[in-house]
């Protein structure tokens, strides 16, 4: 297990709204610290809730105390997604915390563009339009991801998306991104187009980034690594975003079992 949360701030402004994500591995956090994680994905539903009654306990909070649970909606692995978003529901149930989704992909979007923002250097030229992709590692040599725009906004952080959350192989996934960059260049003439990639799944398919007409920054760069501001940021998304959609998995990818077609009845003559 790895990560921390740091004690004496169980009073801290935000502090008793928890984290639950099962995506890909296990992120359990109280917003305002930085979570605990557990990077093997086979190991995350039997550790799910040791990780969280230890974390109240290093916290010194009751489940009682907390207000409100985020949970992570994915995309992700049917089994871990399910179990964490299950677990979710049961302890604000029974406690009476408020329940907020956030899907990881938009998230970790908006934290990998204000860091990309932030690298921008002064007296350029012209300010490029980033746009971000984020992915999650699917399996199966396949990529869970979503393209976003800039924001116009100065009340939203991050654009709309470009390209909705779906799931694709990798080159077949920079084809549609390179086309996306096409378009958005003919809506802002004048201005060049940089794409940043983050996500777990960057580094496994590498080689493939080099298809991008227009890379920005590509790192792994998980958000979840980000400590407690990476944390609150996917809290803060999720209680801007509340109520837009249940809080039901999202798999975008039919589950390997499926319930086999009833048996053709036989008249014997």
């Amino acid at each position: 297990m790895s990560g921390r949360s740091v004690s004496g701030r169980k009073n801290a402004p935000g502090g008793r709204t928890l984290v639950i994500d099962t995506s890909y591995g296990l992120a359990v956090g109280l917003d305002g610290f930085a979570p605990l994680l557990e990077e093997d994905s086979h190991q995350h539903v039997e550790l799910l809730l040791p990780t969280v009654d230890r974390l109240l306990k290093q916290e010194g909070l009751a489940a009682g105390e907390i207000d409100s649970v985020v949970v992570g909606v994915g995309p992700g692995p049917f089994t871990g997604l399910r179990t964490g978003i299950v677990a979710a529901k049961a302890l604000a149930f029974a406690t009476g915390a408020r329940l907020l989704g956030q899907d990881i992909l938009s998230a970790q979007a908006e934290w990998t563009h204000a860091r990309a923002s932030a690298t921008e250097g002064e007296g350029a030229a012209a300010v490029p339009r980033r746009l971000t992709l984020a992915v999650n590692d699917a399996r199966r040599r396949q990529l869970y991801f979503e393209l976003f725009d800039t924001s116009d906004s100065a009340t939203e952080p991050l654009g709309h998306p470009l390209i909705d959350m779906d799931i694709d192989y990798p080159d077949s996934l920079v084809e549609r991104v390179n086309r996306a960059c096409v378009d958005c260049a003919a809506a802002h003439p004048g201005i060049p187009v940089l794409v940043d990639v983050a996500g777990r799944g960057v580094d496994r398919y590498r080689s493939v980034w080099a298809g991008l007409d227009h890379p920005g920054l590509v790192s792994e760069d998980l958000i979840f690594h980000g400590g407690a501001a990476a944390l609150g940021v996917f809290v803060a998304r999720a209680r801007r975003k509340a109520g837009d959609q249940p809080i039901e998995p999202l798999y975008l990818r039919r589950p390997d079992v499926s319930v086999p077609n009833p048996l053709k009845h036989v008249v014997r003559g």
